[in-house]
């Protein structure tokens, strides 16, 4: 799963680097986003690429109450396309969610060791991701996203049994295409990165809080 993830890089370079102007402007680097917080992501449609926040933690339009969110932060690309909760969404509701690194916690007997994966070059990237409005029966509707896990690649099955999909450049585009529907055309998109361009080191328990984002989260652990 990814429970956990950053997005440091300067707003400036995202809009650059994802060909998109972001409406709100107060924006901060984030060191330690949890789910239920916003999220920085991009929607496409026709009038090109549109940056906004979503509520991680994917509420279904059919959903009763806002609190299936919690349980539904991540969607396997196995089965995304035929769960109810994600299928219409993977046909016309996607998004990517832009992150410059992500955490998961290696167990080794009861101990949990908190491990930052990012890319080499420590570019930002974007994961694939789905968006859904939901209306409650009083109050504002609430828009929110979840992120696709995939299989590991070779450095991530040391530390965990599931990875976030991380797109590739040139999938990007073919993700916030529109006029896309097949799931066909889109689950092939759906793969681990490749690990000789990653990274990962063990960090301190700090992260384990989502109280606690500050630079500090990404320290290597000394």
């Amino acid at each position: 799963m990814c429970g956990r993830f950053t997005l440091t890089t300067d707003l400036e370079q995202l809009e650059e680097r994802f060909s998109f102007h972001a409406a709100n402007r107060l924006f901060t680097p984030r060191y330690n986003i949890a789910p239920s917080q916003a999220v920085l992501t991009i929607i496409g449609d026709e009038k090109g690429n549109r940056g906004g926040l979503l509520r991680w933690g994917l509420i279904p339009s059919w959903a009763k109450e806002a609190a299936i969110g919690n349980r539904m932060i991540n969607a396997r690309a196995e089965t995304v396309a035929e769960k109810p909760s994600f299928r219409r969404a993977l046909q016309k509701r996607r998004c990517l969610i832009l992150a410059d690194g992500f955490y998961e916690w290696r167990q080794e007997g009861k101990k949990k060791t908190p491990t930052f994966i990012t890319l080499a070059s420590r570019e930002p990237f974007a994961f694939a991701g789905l968006w859904e409005t939901w209306r409650p029966p009083d109050g504002e509707a609430i828009h929110s996203c979840t992120i696709i896990t995939t299989t590991p690649n070779t450095l991530m099955e040391s530390i965990h049994n599931r990875m976030p999909v991380i797109l590739a450049r040139e999938a990007e585009v073919a993700w916030l295409d529109r006029t896309i529907t097949e799931p066909e055309k889109l689950l092939p998109l759906l793969v681990p990165y490749p690990e000789t361009v990653m990274e990962a080191y063990e960090v301190a328990l700090t992260v384990n809080s989502p109280q606690n984002d500050s630079p500090a989260c990404i320290a290597p652990l000394q």
